[in-house]
């Protein structure tokens, strides 16, 4: 069965077609723009109509691209800046593909289910899943077979702390601390349950695999900040061949994973897979 996902989120639209064989993905199409629905947006705020055409259009753009691809059944789930903001609907109907809103527990669910079957192996005990998103950061913890025993959204992304707190390119060191500050407010006090282990997905954790490896810990996050904003945005896209944008958003998101990790209690190893793939998996089981 070839199944596709067009996730719209609050940094970028992405869309992902893969074929599912005996639960296991084999991917035929990825593609991504950065369509930042969450700029300039204020939590609860409105949704512009020249961002909701813009979005239609990637989205039918995406959908094509599926149908091409030989897609036959598609799924399209909007997350955080869709599910906070004021005219949710009337952005649902000018997309008008069958939108699905998620609610941050379903989020983190799919997210679980992706992270842990697309690592390649089996992870043993407790599972800690952090997936930071452009507009929110879900946490969930659970187990191989068992899915999410626990779980829980929060309003904090790399999309929205960058927007809020990283104004300068580079970053100012002020202005680091204060991302950092606000992020270790949010998550510090979260009432975790301590997994065995800990896995990282979304945006920002993957890119981070091309600047430091396969995983997030103390000495691997502060050198990957270093490297990310030490210069402009466009030297250090160029040197770790990342998109500009991305790279703008980086070092809000390095933060967030650091936090995560010292509420989880354990370093983060990049995921494979994440909500897409959740979704796809999750597709194929309801088939």
């Amino acid at each position: 069965m070839v199944c596709a996902c067009v996730d719209i989120g609050t940094n970028t639209t992405r869309v992902l077609v893969a074929e599912v064989k005996a639960g296991r993905l084999v991917e035929r199409l990825q593609h991504r723009s950065f369509t930042r629905i969450g700029k300039g947006m204020a939590a609860g705020g409105e949704i512009t109509p020249a961002k909701m055409a813009e979005v239609a259009a990637v989205v039918a753009d995406q959908l094509a691209l599926a149908a091409a691809a030989g897609a036959e059944d598609v799924r399209v789930v909007a997350t955080a800046a869709i599910r906070s903001c004021a005219n949710r609907d009337e952005f649902v109907a000018a997309v008008a593909a069958g939108v699905e809103i998620l609610d941050g527990d379903e989020e983190a669910r799919l997210a679980f289910l992706g992270a842990t079957r697309t690592l390649g192996r089996r992870l043993e005990g407790t599972i800690g899943v952090v997936d930071v998103g452009g507009g929110s950061t879900e946490l969930a913890v659970g187990t191989y077979d068992g899915g999410v025993t626990w779980s829980s959204s929060y309003r904090l992304g790399s999309g929205s702390i960058a927007e809020d707190h990283l104004r300068t390119d580079p970053p100012a060191a002020e202005e680091l601390a204060a991302a950092r500050a606000h992020a270790c407010d949010v998550l510090g006090h979260a009432p975790v349950p301590k997994p065995d282990c800990g896995v990282a997905v979304g945006g920002s954790a993957a890119s981070l695999r091309a600047v430091v490896g396969d995983v997030l810990e103390p000495a691997t996050l502060e050198r990957a900040m270093h490297a990310l904003s030490s210069a402009p945005a466009v030297d250090v896209a160029r040197h770790y061949t990342l998109d500009p944008e991305r790279v703008r958003l980086l070092p809000a998101g390095i933060l967030i994973l650091d936090a995560a990790s010292q509420v989880l209690g354990q370093p983060l190893q990049i995921g494979r897979g994440g909500l897409r793939e959740g979704v796809l998996l999750d597709m194929a089981r309801s088939l």
